[in-house]
């Protein structure tokens, strides 16, 4: 297979200079077709992104930046092209002979000015790959701009999740198009110069806050619940909410509770922010509360978070989240709550953030939050399904079968009510870890795959905050997580607390 980009030469950029496309781990020949441009770009557009280049992004060059030497004429190619793709506003080549003409729309406009436009209009598009032969719709995602800085950071990250699109429609795998409703706010555009201006301010106010802040800080929620919770009522109404006390220079969150041979803990994602990595720790809980300590029970050398448990075969398992090391481990504990051993490698290779097991019709299935190395880090959803917990564990048909800032990332367990299978999702729309929604899932085999969100929850008068991203419950106890504001002063106070309550166990109410 040979593929072919059609570019402008007039608007080359980093990410089209390339020799290969990544299919299903194979490096797949391409070419690239420089044409004449079909539309001219705001003025200033390439000085403004060497500013971005130079104050949000510390000099380090990006996909969006021009190409330093501009091809002046189509590059020479390798033979006839098999796959077209097409990533200018111009009209199709009807003479090309490629069995496939694949065109990128953001928000059913092709070309980088539609792209931008959606951006300038203050969010991101959503896109469709349409094979122009037929005019069929192949694939449609939302990305996330949670790692997006500055406007050419933005366009870099819808760039890198189209090349994901591609890619996937290259492996030939199935796609399965989800309902995604196109950003509004067209008519709130701000000019290249005022996006980049409030960019730049927005940045310089988020280091002050980090200098003087820790950030994030996130806190986790809890409460006894005698009645209707968060899964029945579809919001966070009912007994107030506590806040788990933390130091201050620790954050605590993902809370994941357990009851196991007759003594309940929550464990958590527990992070020192004067290091910057997260270990796994745990807290009992007795009939009024927390008791004891904070323990810490599981550190590697990379980050841990989430500490998704499951029982199986009478053992309690845990797959704490280890993106960063580039695999899902699965451990194993030999004593509890404190002592865990690795056990086996369940997926290798790959970055699977917040890794969450199911079992449905006779199957386990995983669900986590997978990126290719480009694009954000909570749009793309990938499903691993076997017949028992140590594997083999393989892919769905259709992965990534879901492409949605708003409804991929797990946030706690899957739940089953009515013989209805639902499960939290994290919503990043407004960024990452802003809001919770919750889906049920409609259909869910090794070759399909269907969610309908049916209830959204963000901070509010019953969890004040800035922040809401994990929900689980065990028994009569629900807890959740969110962020506020630490400032780095507060962690001196603490040194010293009041002796009436051990200062890692000391419940507040949420504020």
């Amino acid at each position: 297979m040979i593929i072919e980009f059609r570019c402008e030469r007039e608007h080359a950029r980093r990410w089209m200079h390339r020799e290969t496309l990544s299919v299903d781990g194979r490096d797949v020949p391409v070419q690239i077709a420089w044409t004449a441009t079909a539309e001219s770009r705001p003025a200033g557009l390439d000085a403004l992104f060497a500013l971005e280049r130079m104050v949000l992004h510390k000099g380090k060059p990006g996909g969006a930046d021009g190409l330093k030497i501009i091809p002046k004429r189509t590059q020479a190619r390798t033979g006839t092209a098999d796959v077209i793709v097409d990533f200018t506003g111009g009209a199709r080549d009807r003479d090309c002979s490629a069995s496939l003409y694949l065109r990128p729309l953001f928000n059913g406009t092709a070309g980088e000015n539609a792209a931008l436009a959606a951006i300038l209009a203050g969010d991101m598009p959503v896109i469709d790959i349409v094979n122009e032969i037929d005019g069929a719709v192949l694939d449609r995602g939302h990305p996330s701009g949670e790692t997006a800085a500055g406007l050419s950071g933005a366009l870099e990250t819808v760039m890198a999740r189209t090349l994901t699109m591609v890619a996937a429609i290259l492996s030939g795998r199935p796609r399965i198009l989800p309902q995604l409703s196109r950003p509004a706010g067209a008519m709130n555009r701000r000019g290249p110069v005022g996006y980049v201006v409030r960019g730049l301010v927005v940045s310089i106010a988020k280091e002050i806050y980090r200098l003087c802040c820790y950030a994030p800080h996130w806190h986790i929620g809890w409460r006894f619940n005698d009645g209707a919770g968060v899964w029945q009522t579809g919001d966070l109404s009912g007994p107030r909410w506590n806040v788990l006390g933390d130091p201050g220079n620790h954050f605590y969150a993902d809370p994941f509770p357990v009851t196991w041979r007759g003594r309940t803990f929550v464990f958590f994602e527990d992070l020192d922010h004067r290091v910057g990595k997260g270990i796994i720790s745990a807290i009992e809980f007795g009939d009024t509360g927390p008791v004891r300590d904070v323990m810490p029970v599981l550190e590697e050398p990379w980050h841990l978070s989430y500490p998704f448990l499951i029982e199986d075969d009478g053992e309690l398992w845990m797959i704490p989240e280890s993106s960063i090391n580039g695999d899902v481990a699965l451990y194993k504990c030999v004593r509890f709550p404190d002592q865990w051993e690795r056990h086996a490698t369940l997926l290798s290779g790959l970055e699977l953030a917040d890794a969450t097991i199911t079992r449905h019709n006779g199957l386990n299935y995983l669900f986590g939050a997978w990126r290719d190395g480009a694009g954000g880090y909570s749009d793309s959803l990938a499903i691993y399904y076997a017949d028992h917990l140590l594997g083999p564990w393989l892919p769905h048909a259709s992965n990534p079968v879901l492409i949605d800032r708003a409804s991929t990332r797990p946030a706690g367990n899957f739940v089953t009510i009515n013989e209805r299978l639902w499960r939290p999702v994290q919503n990043c729309a407004d960024g990452y870890g802003a809001a919770l929604a919750l889906a049920e899932v409609i259909e869910l085999s090794p070759t399909t795959f269907k969610q309908i969100v049916r209830h959204s929850l963000k901070p509010g008068p019953a969890w004040p905050g800035r922040k809401l991203h994990t929900l689980n419950r065990c028994g009569r106890l629900e807890v959740i997580d969110g962020s506020r504001v630490q400032p780095k002063t507060s962690a001196f106070a603490r040194q010293f607390p009041s002796p009436a309550l051990p200062p890692r166990t000391r419940p507040s109410t949420a504020s």
